[in-house]
């Protein structure tokens, strides 16, 4: 199997980082409305933030977020993964409206049509830049000819 292949597991970790993001920080904002406003300025308050259960379910979702998402960049350039991913951005917003009752523009709408297009654009490329094949650019036989004494 080359880099390049994409799997059954592949798309599944794809999707993983997906529900992951858009839930973590639908949680995160969750609950970060019922606490109210915090400040750097008061660490109590940011402590008493984290632990609280809708802001600590929404970080370890997003711990498991960066650990898909580096798994996901060991084996697919970024330009495949990140906008791969933003289909986040569409649950996020679908989340926002019916769970967290957020009001979405039409204007966010639209961008939601574009994201979803623009992932249908990246999903039809190559995963991953195959660089086996490239020669090393000639200009590197010539600078280490002028370091060696």
């Amino acid at each position: 199997m080359t880099r390049s292949t994409m799997t059954f597991r592949r798309y599944l970790v794809l999707a993983v980082i997906t529900l992951t993001a858009s839930c973590g920080d639908t949680f995160l904002s969750r609950g970060m409305k019922s606490l109210g406003p915090v400040s750097l300025a008061h660490p109590g308050a940011l402590i008493h933030a984290i632990f609280s259960p809708w802001v600590a379910t929404g970080i370890i979702l997003l711990i498991g977020f960066f650990a898909s998402y580096l798994t996901a960049l060991s084996w697919a350039d970024l330009t495949y993964v990140l906008p791969a991913s933003s289909l986040g951005y569409v649950i996020m917003t679908l989340l926002a409206k019916f769970w967290l009752h957020e009001h979405v523009s039409p204007l966010r709408w639209l961008g939601v049509v574009f994201i979803t297009a623009g992932v249908g654009f990246v999903t039809r490329g190559p995963s991953w830049t195959d660089h086996s094949h490239r020669p090393p650019p000639a200009h590197d036989e010539e600078l280490a000819a002028e370091v060696r004494p």
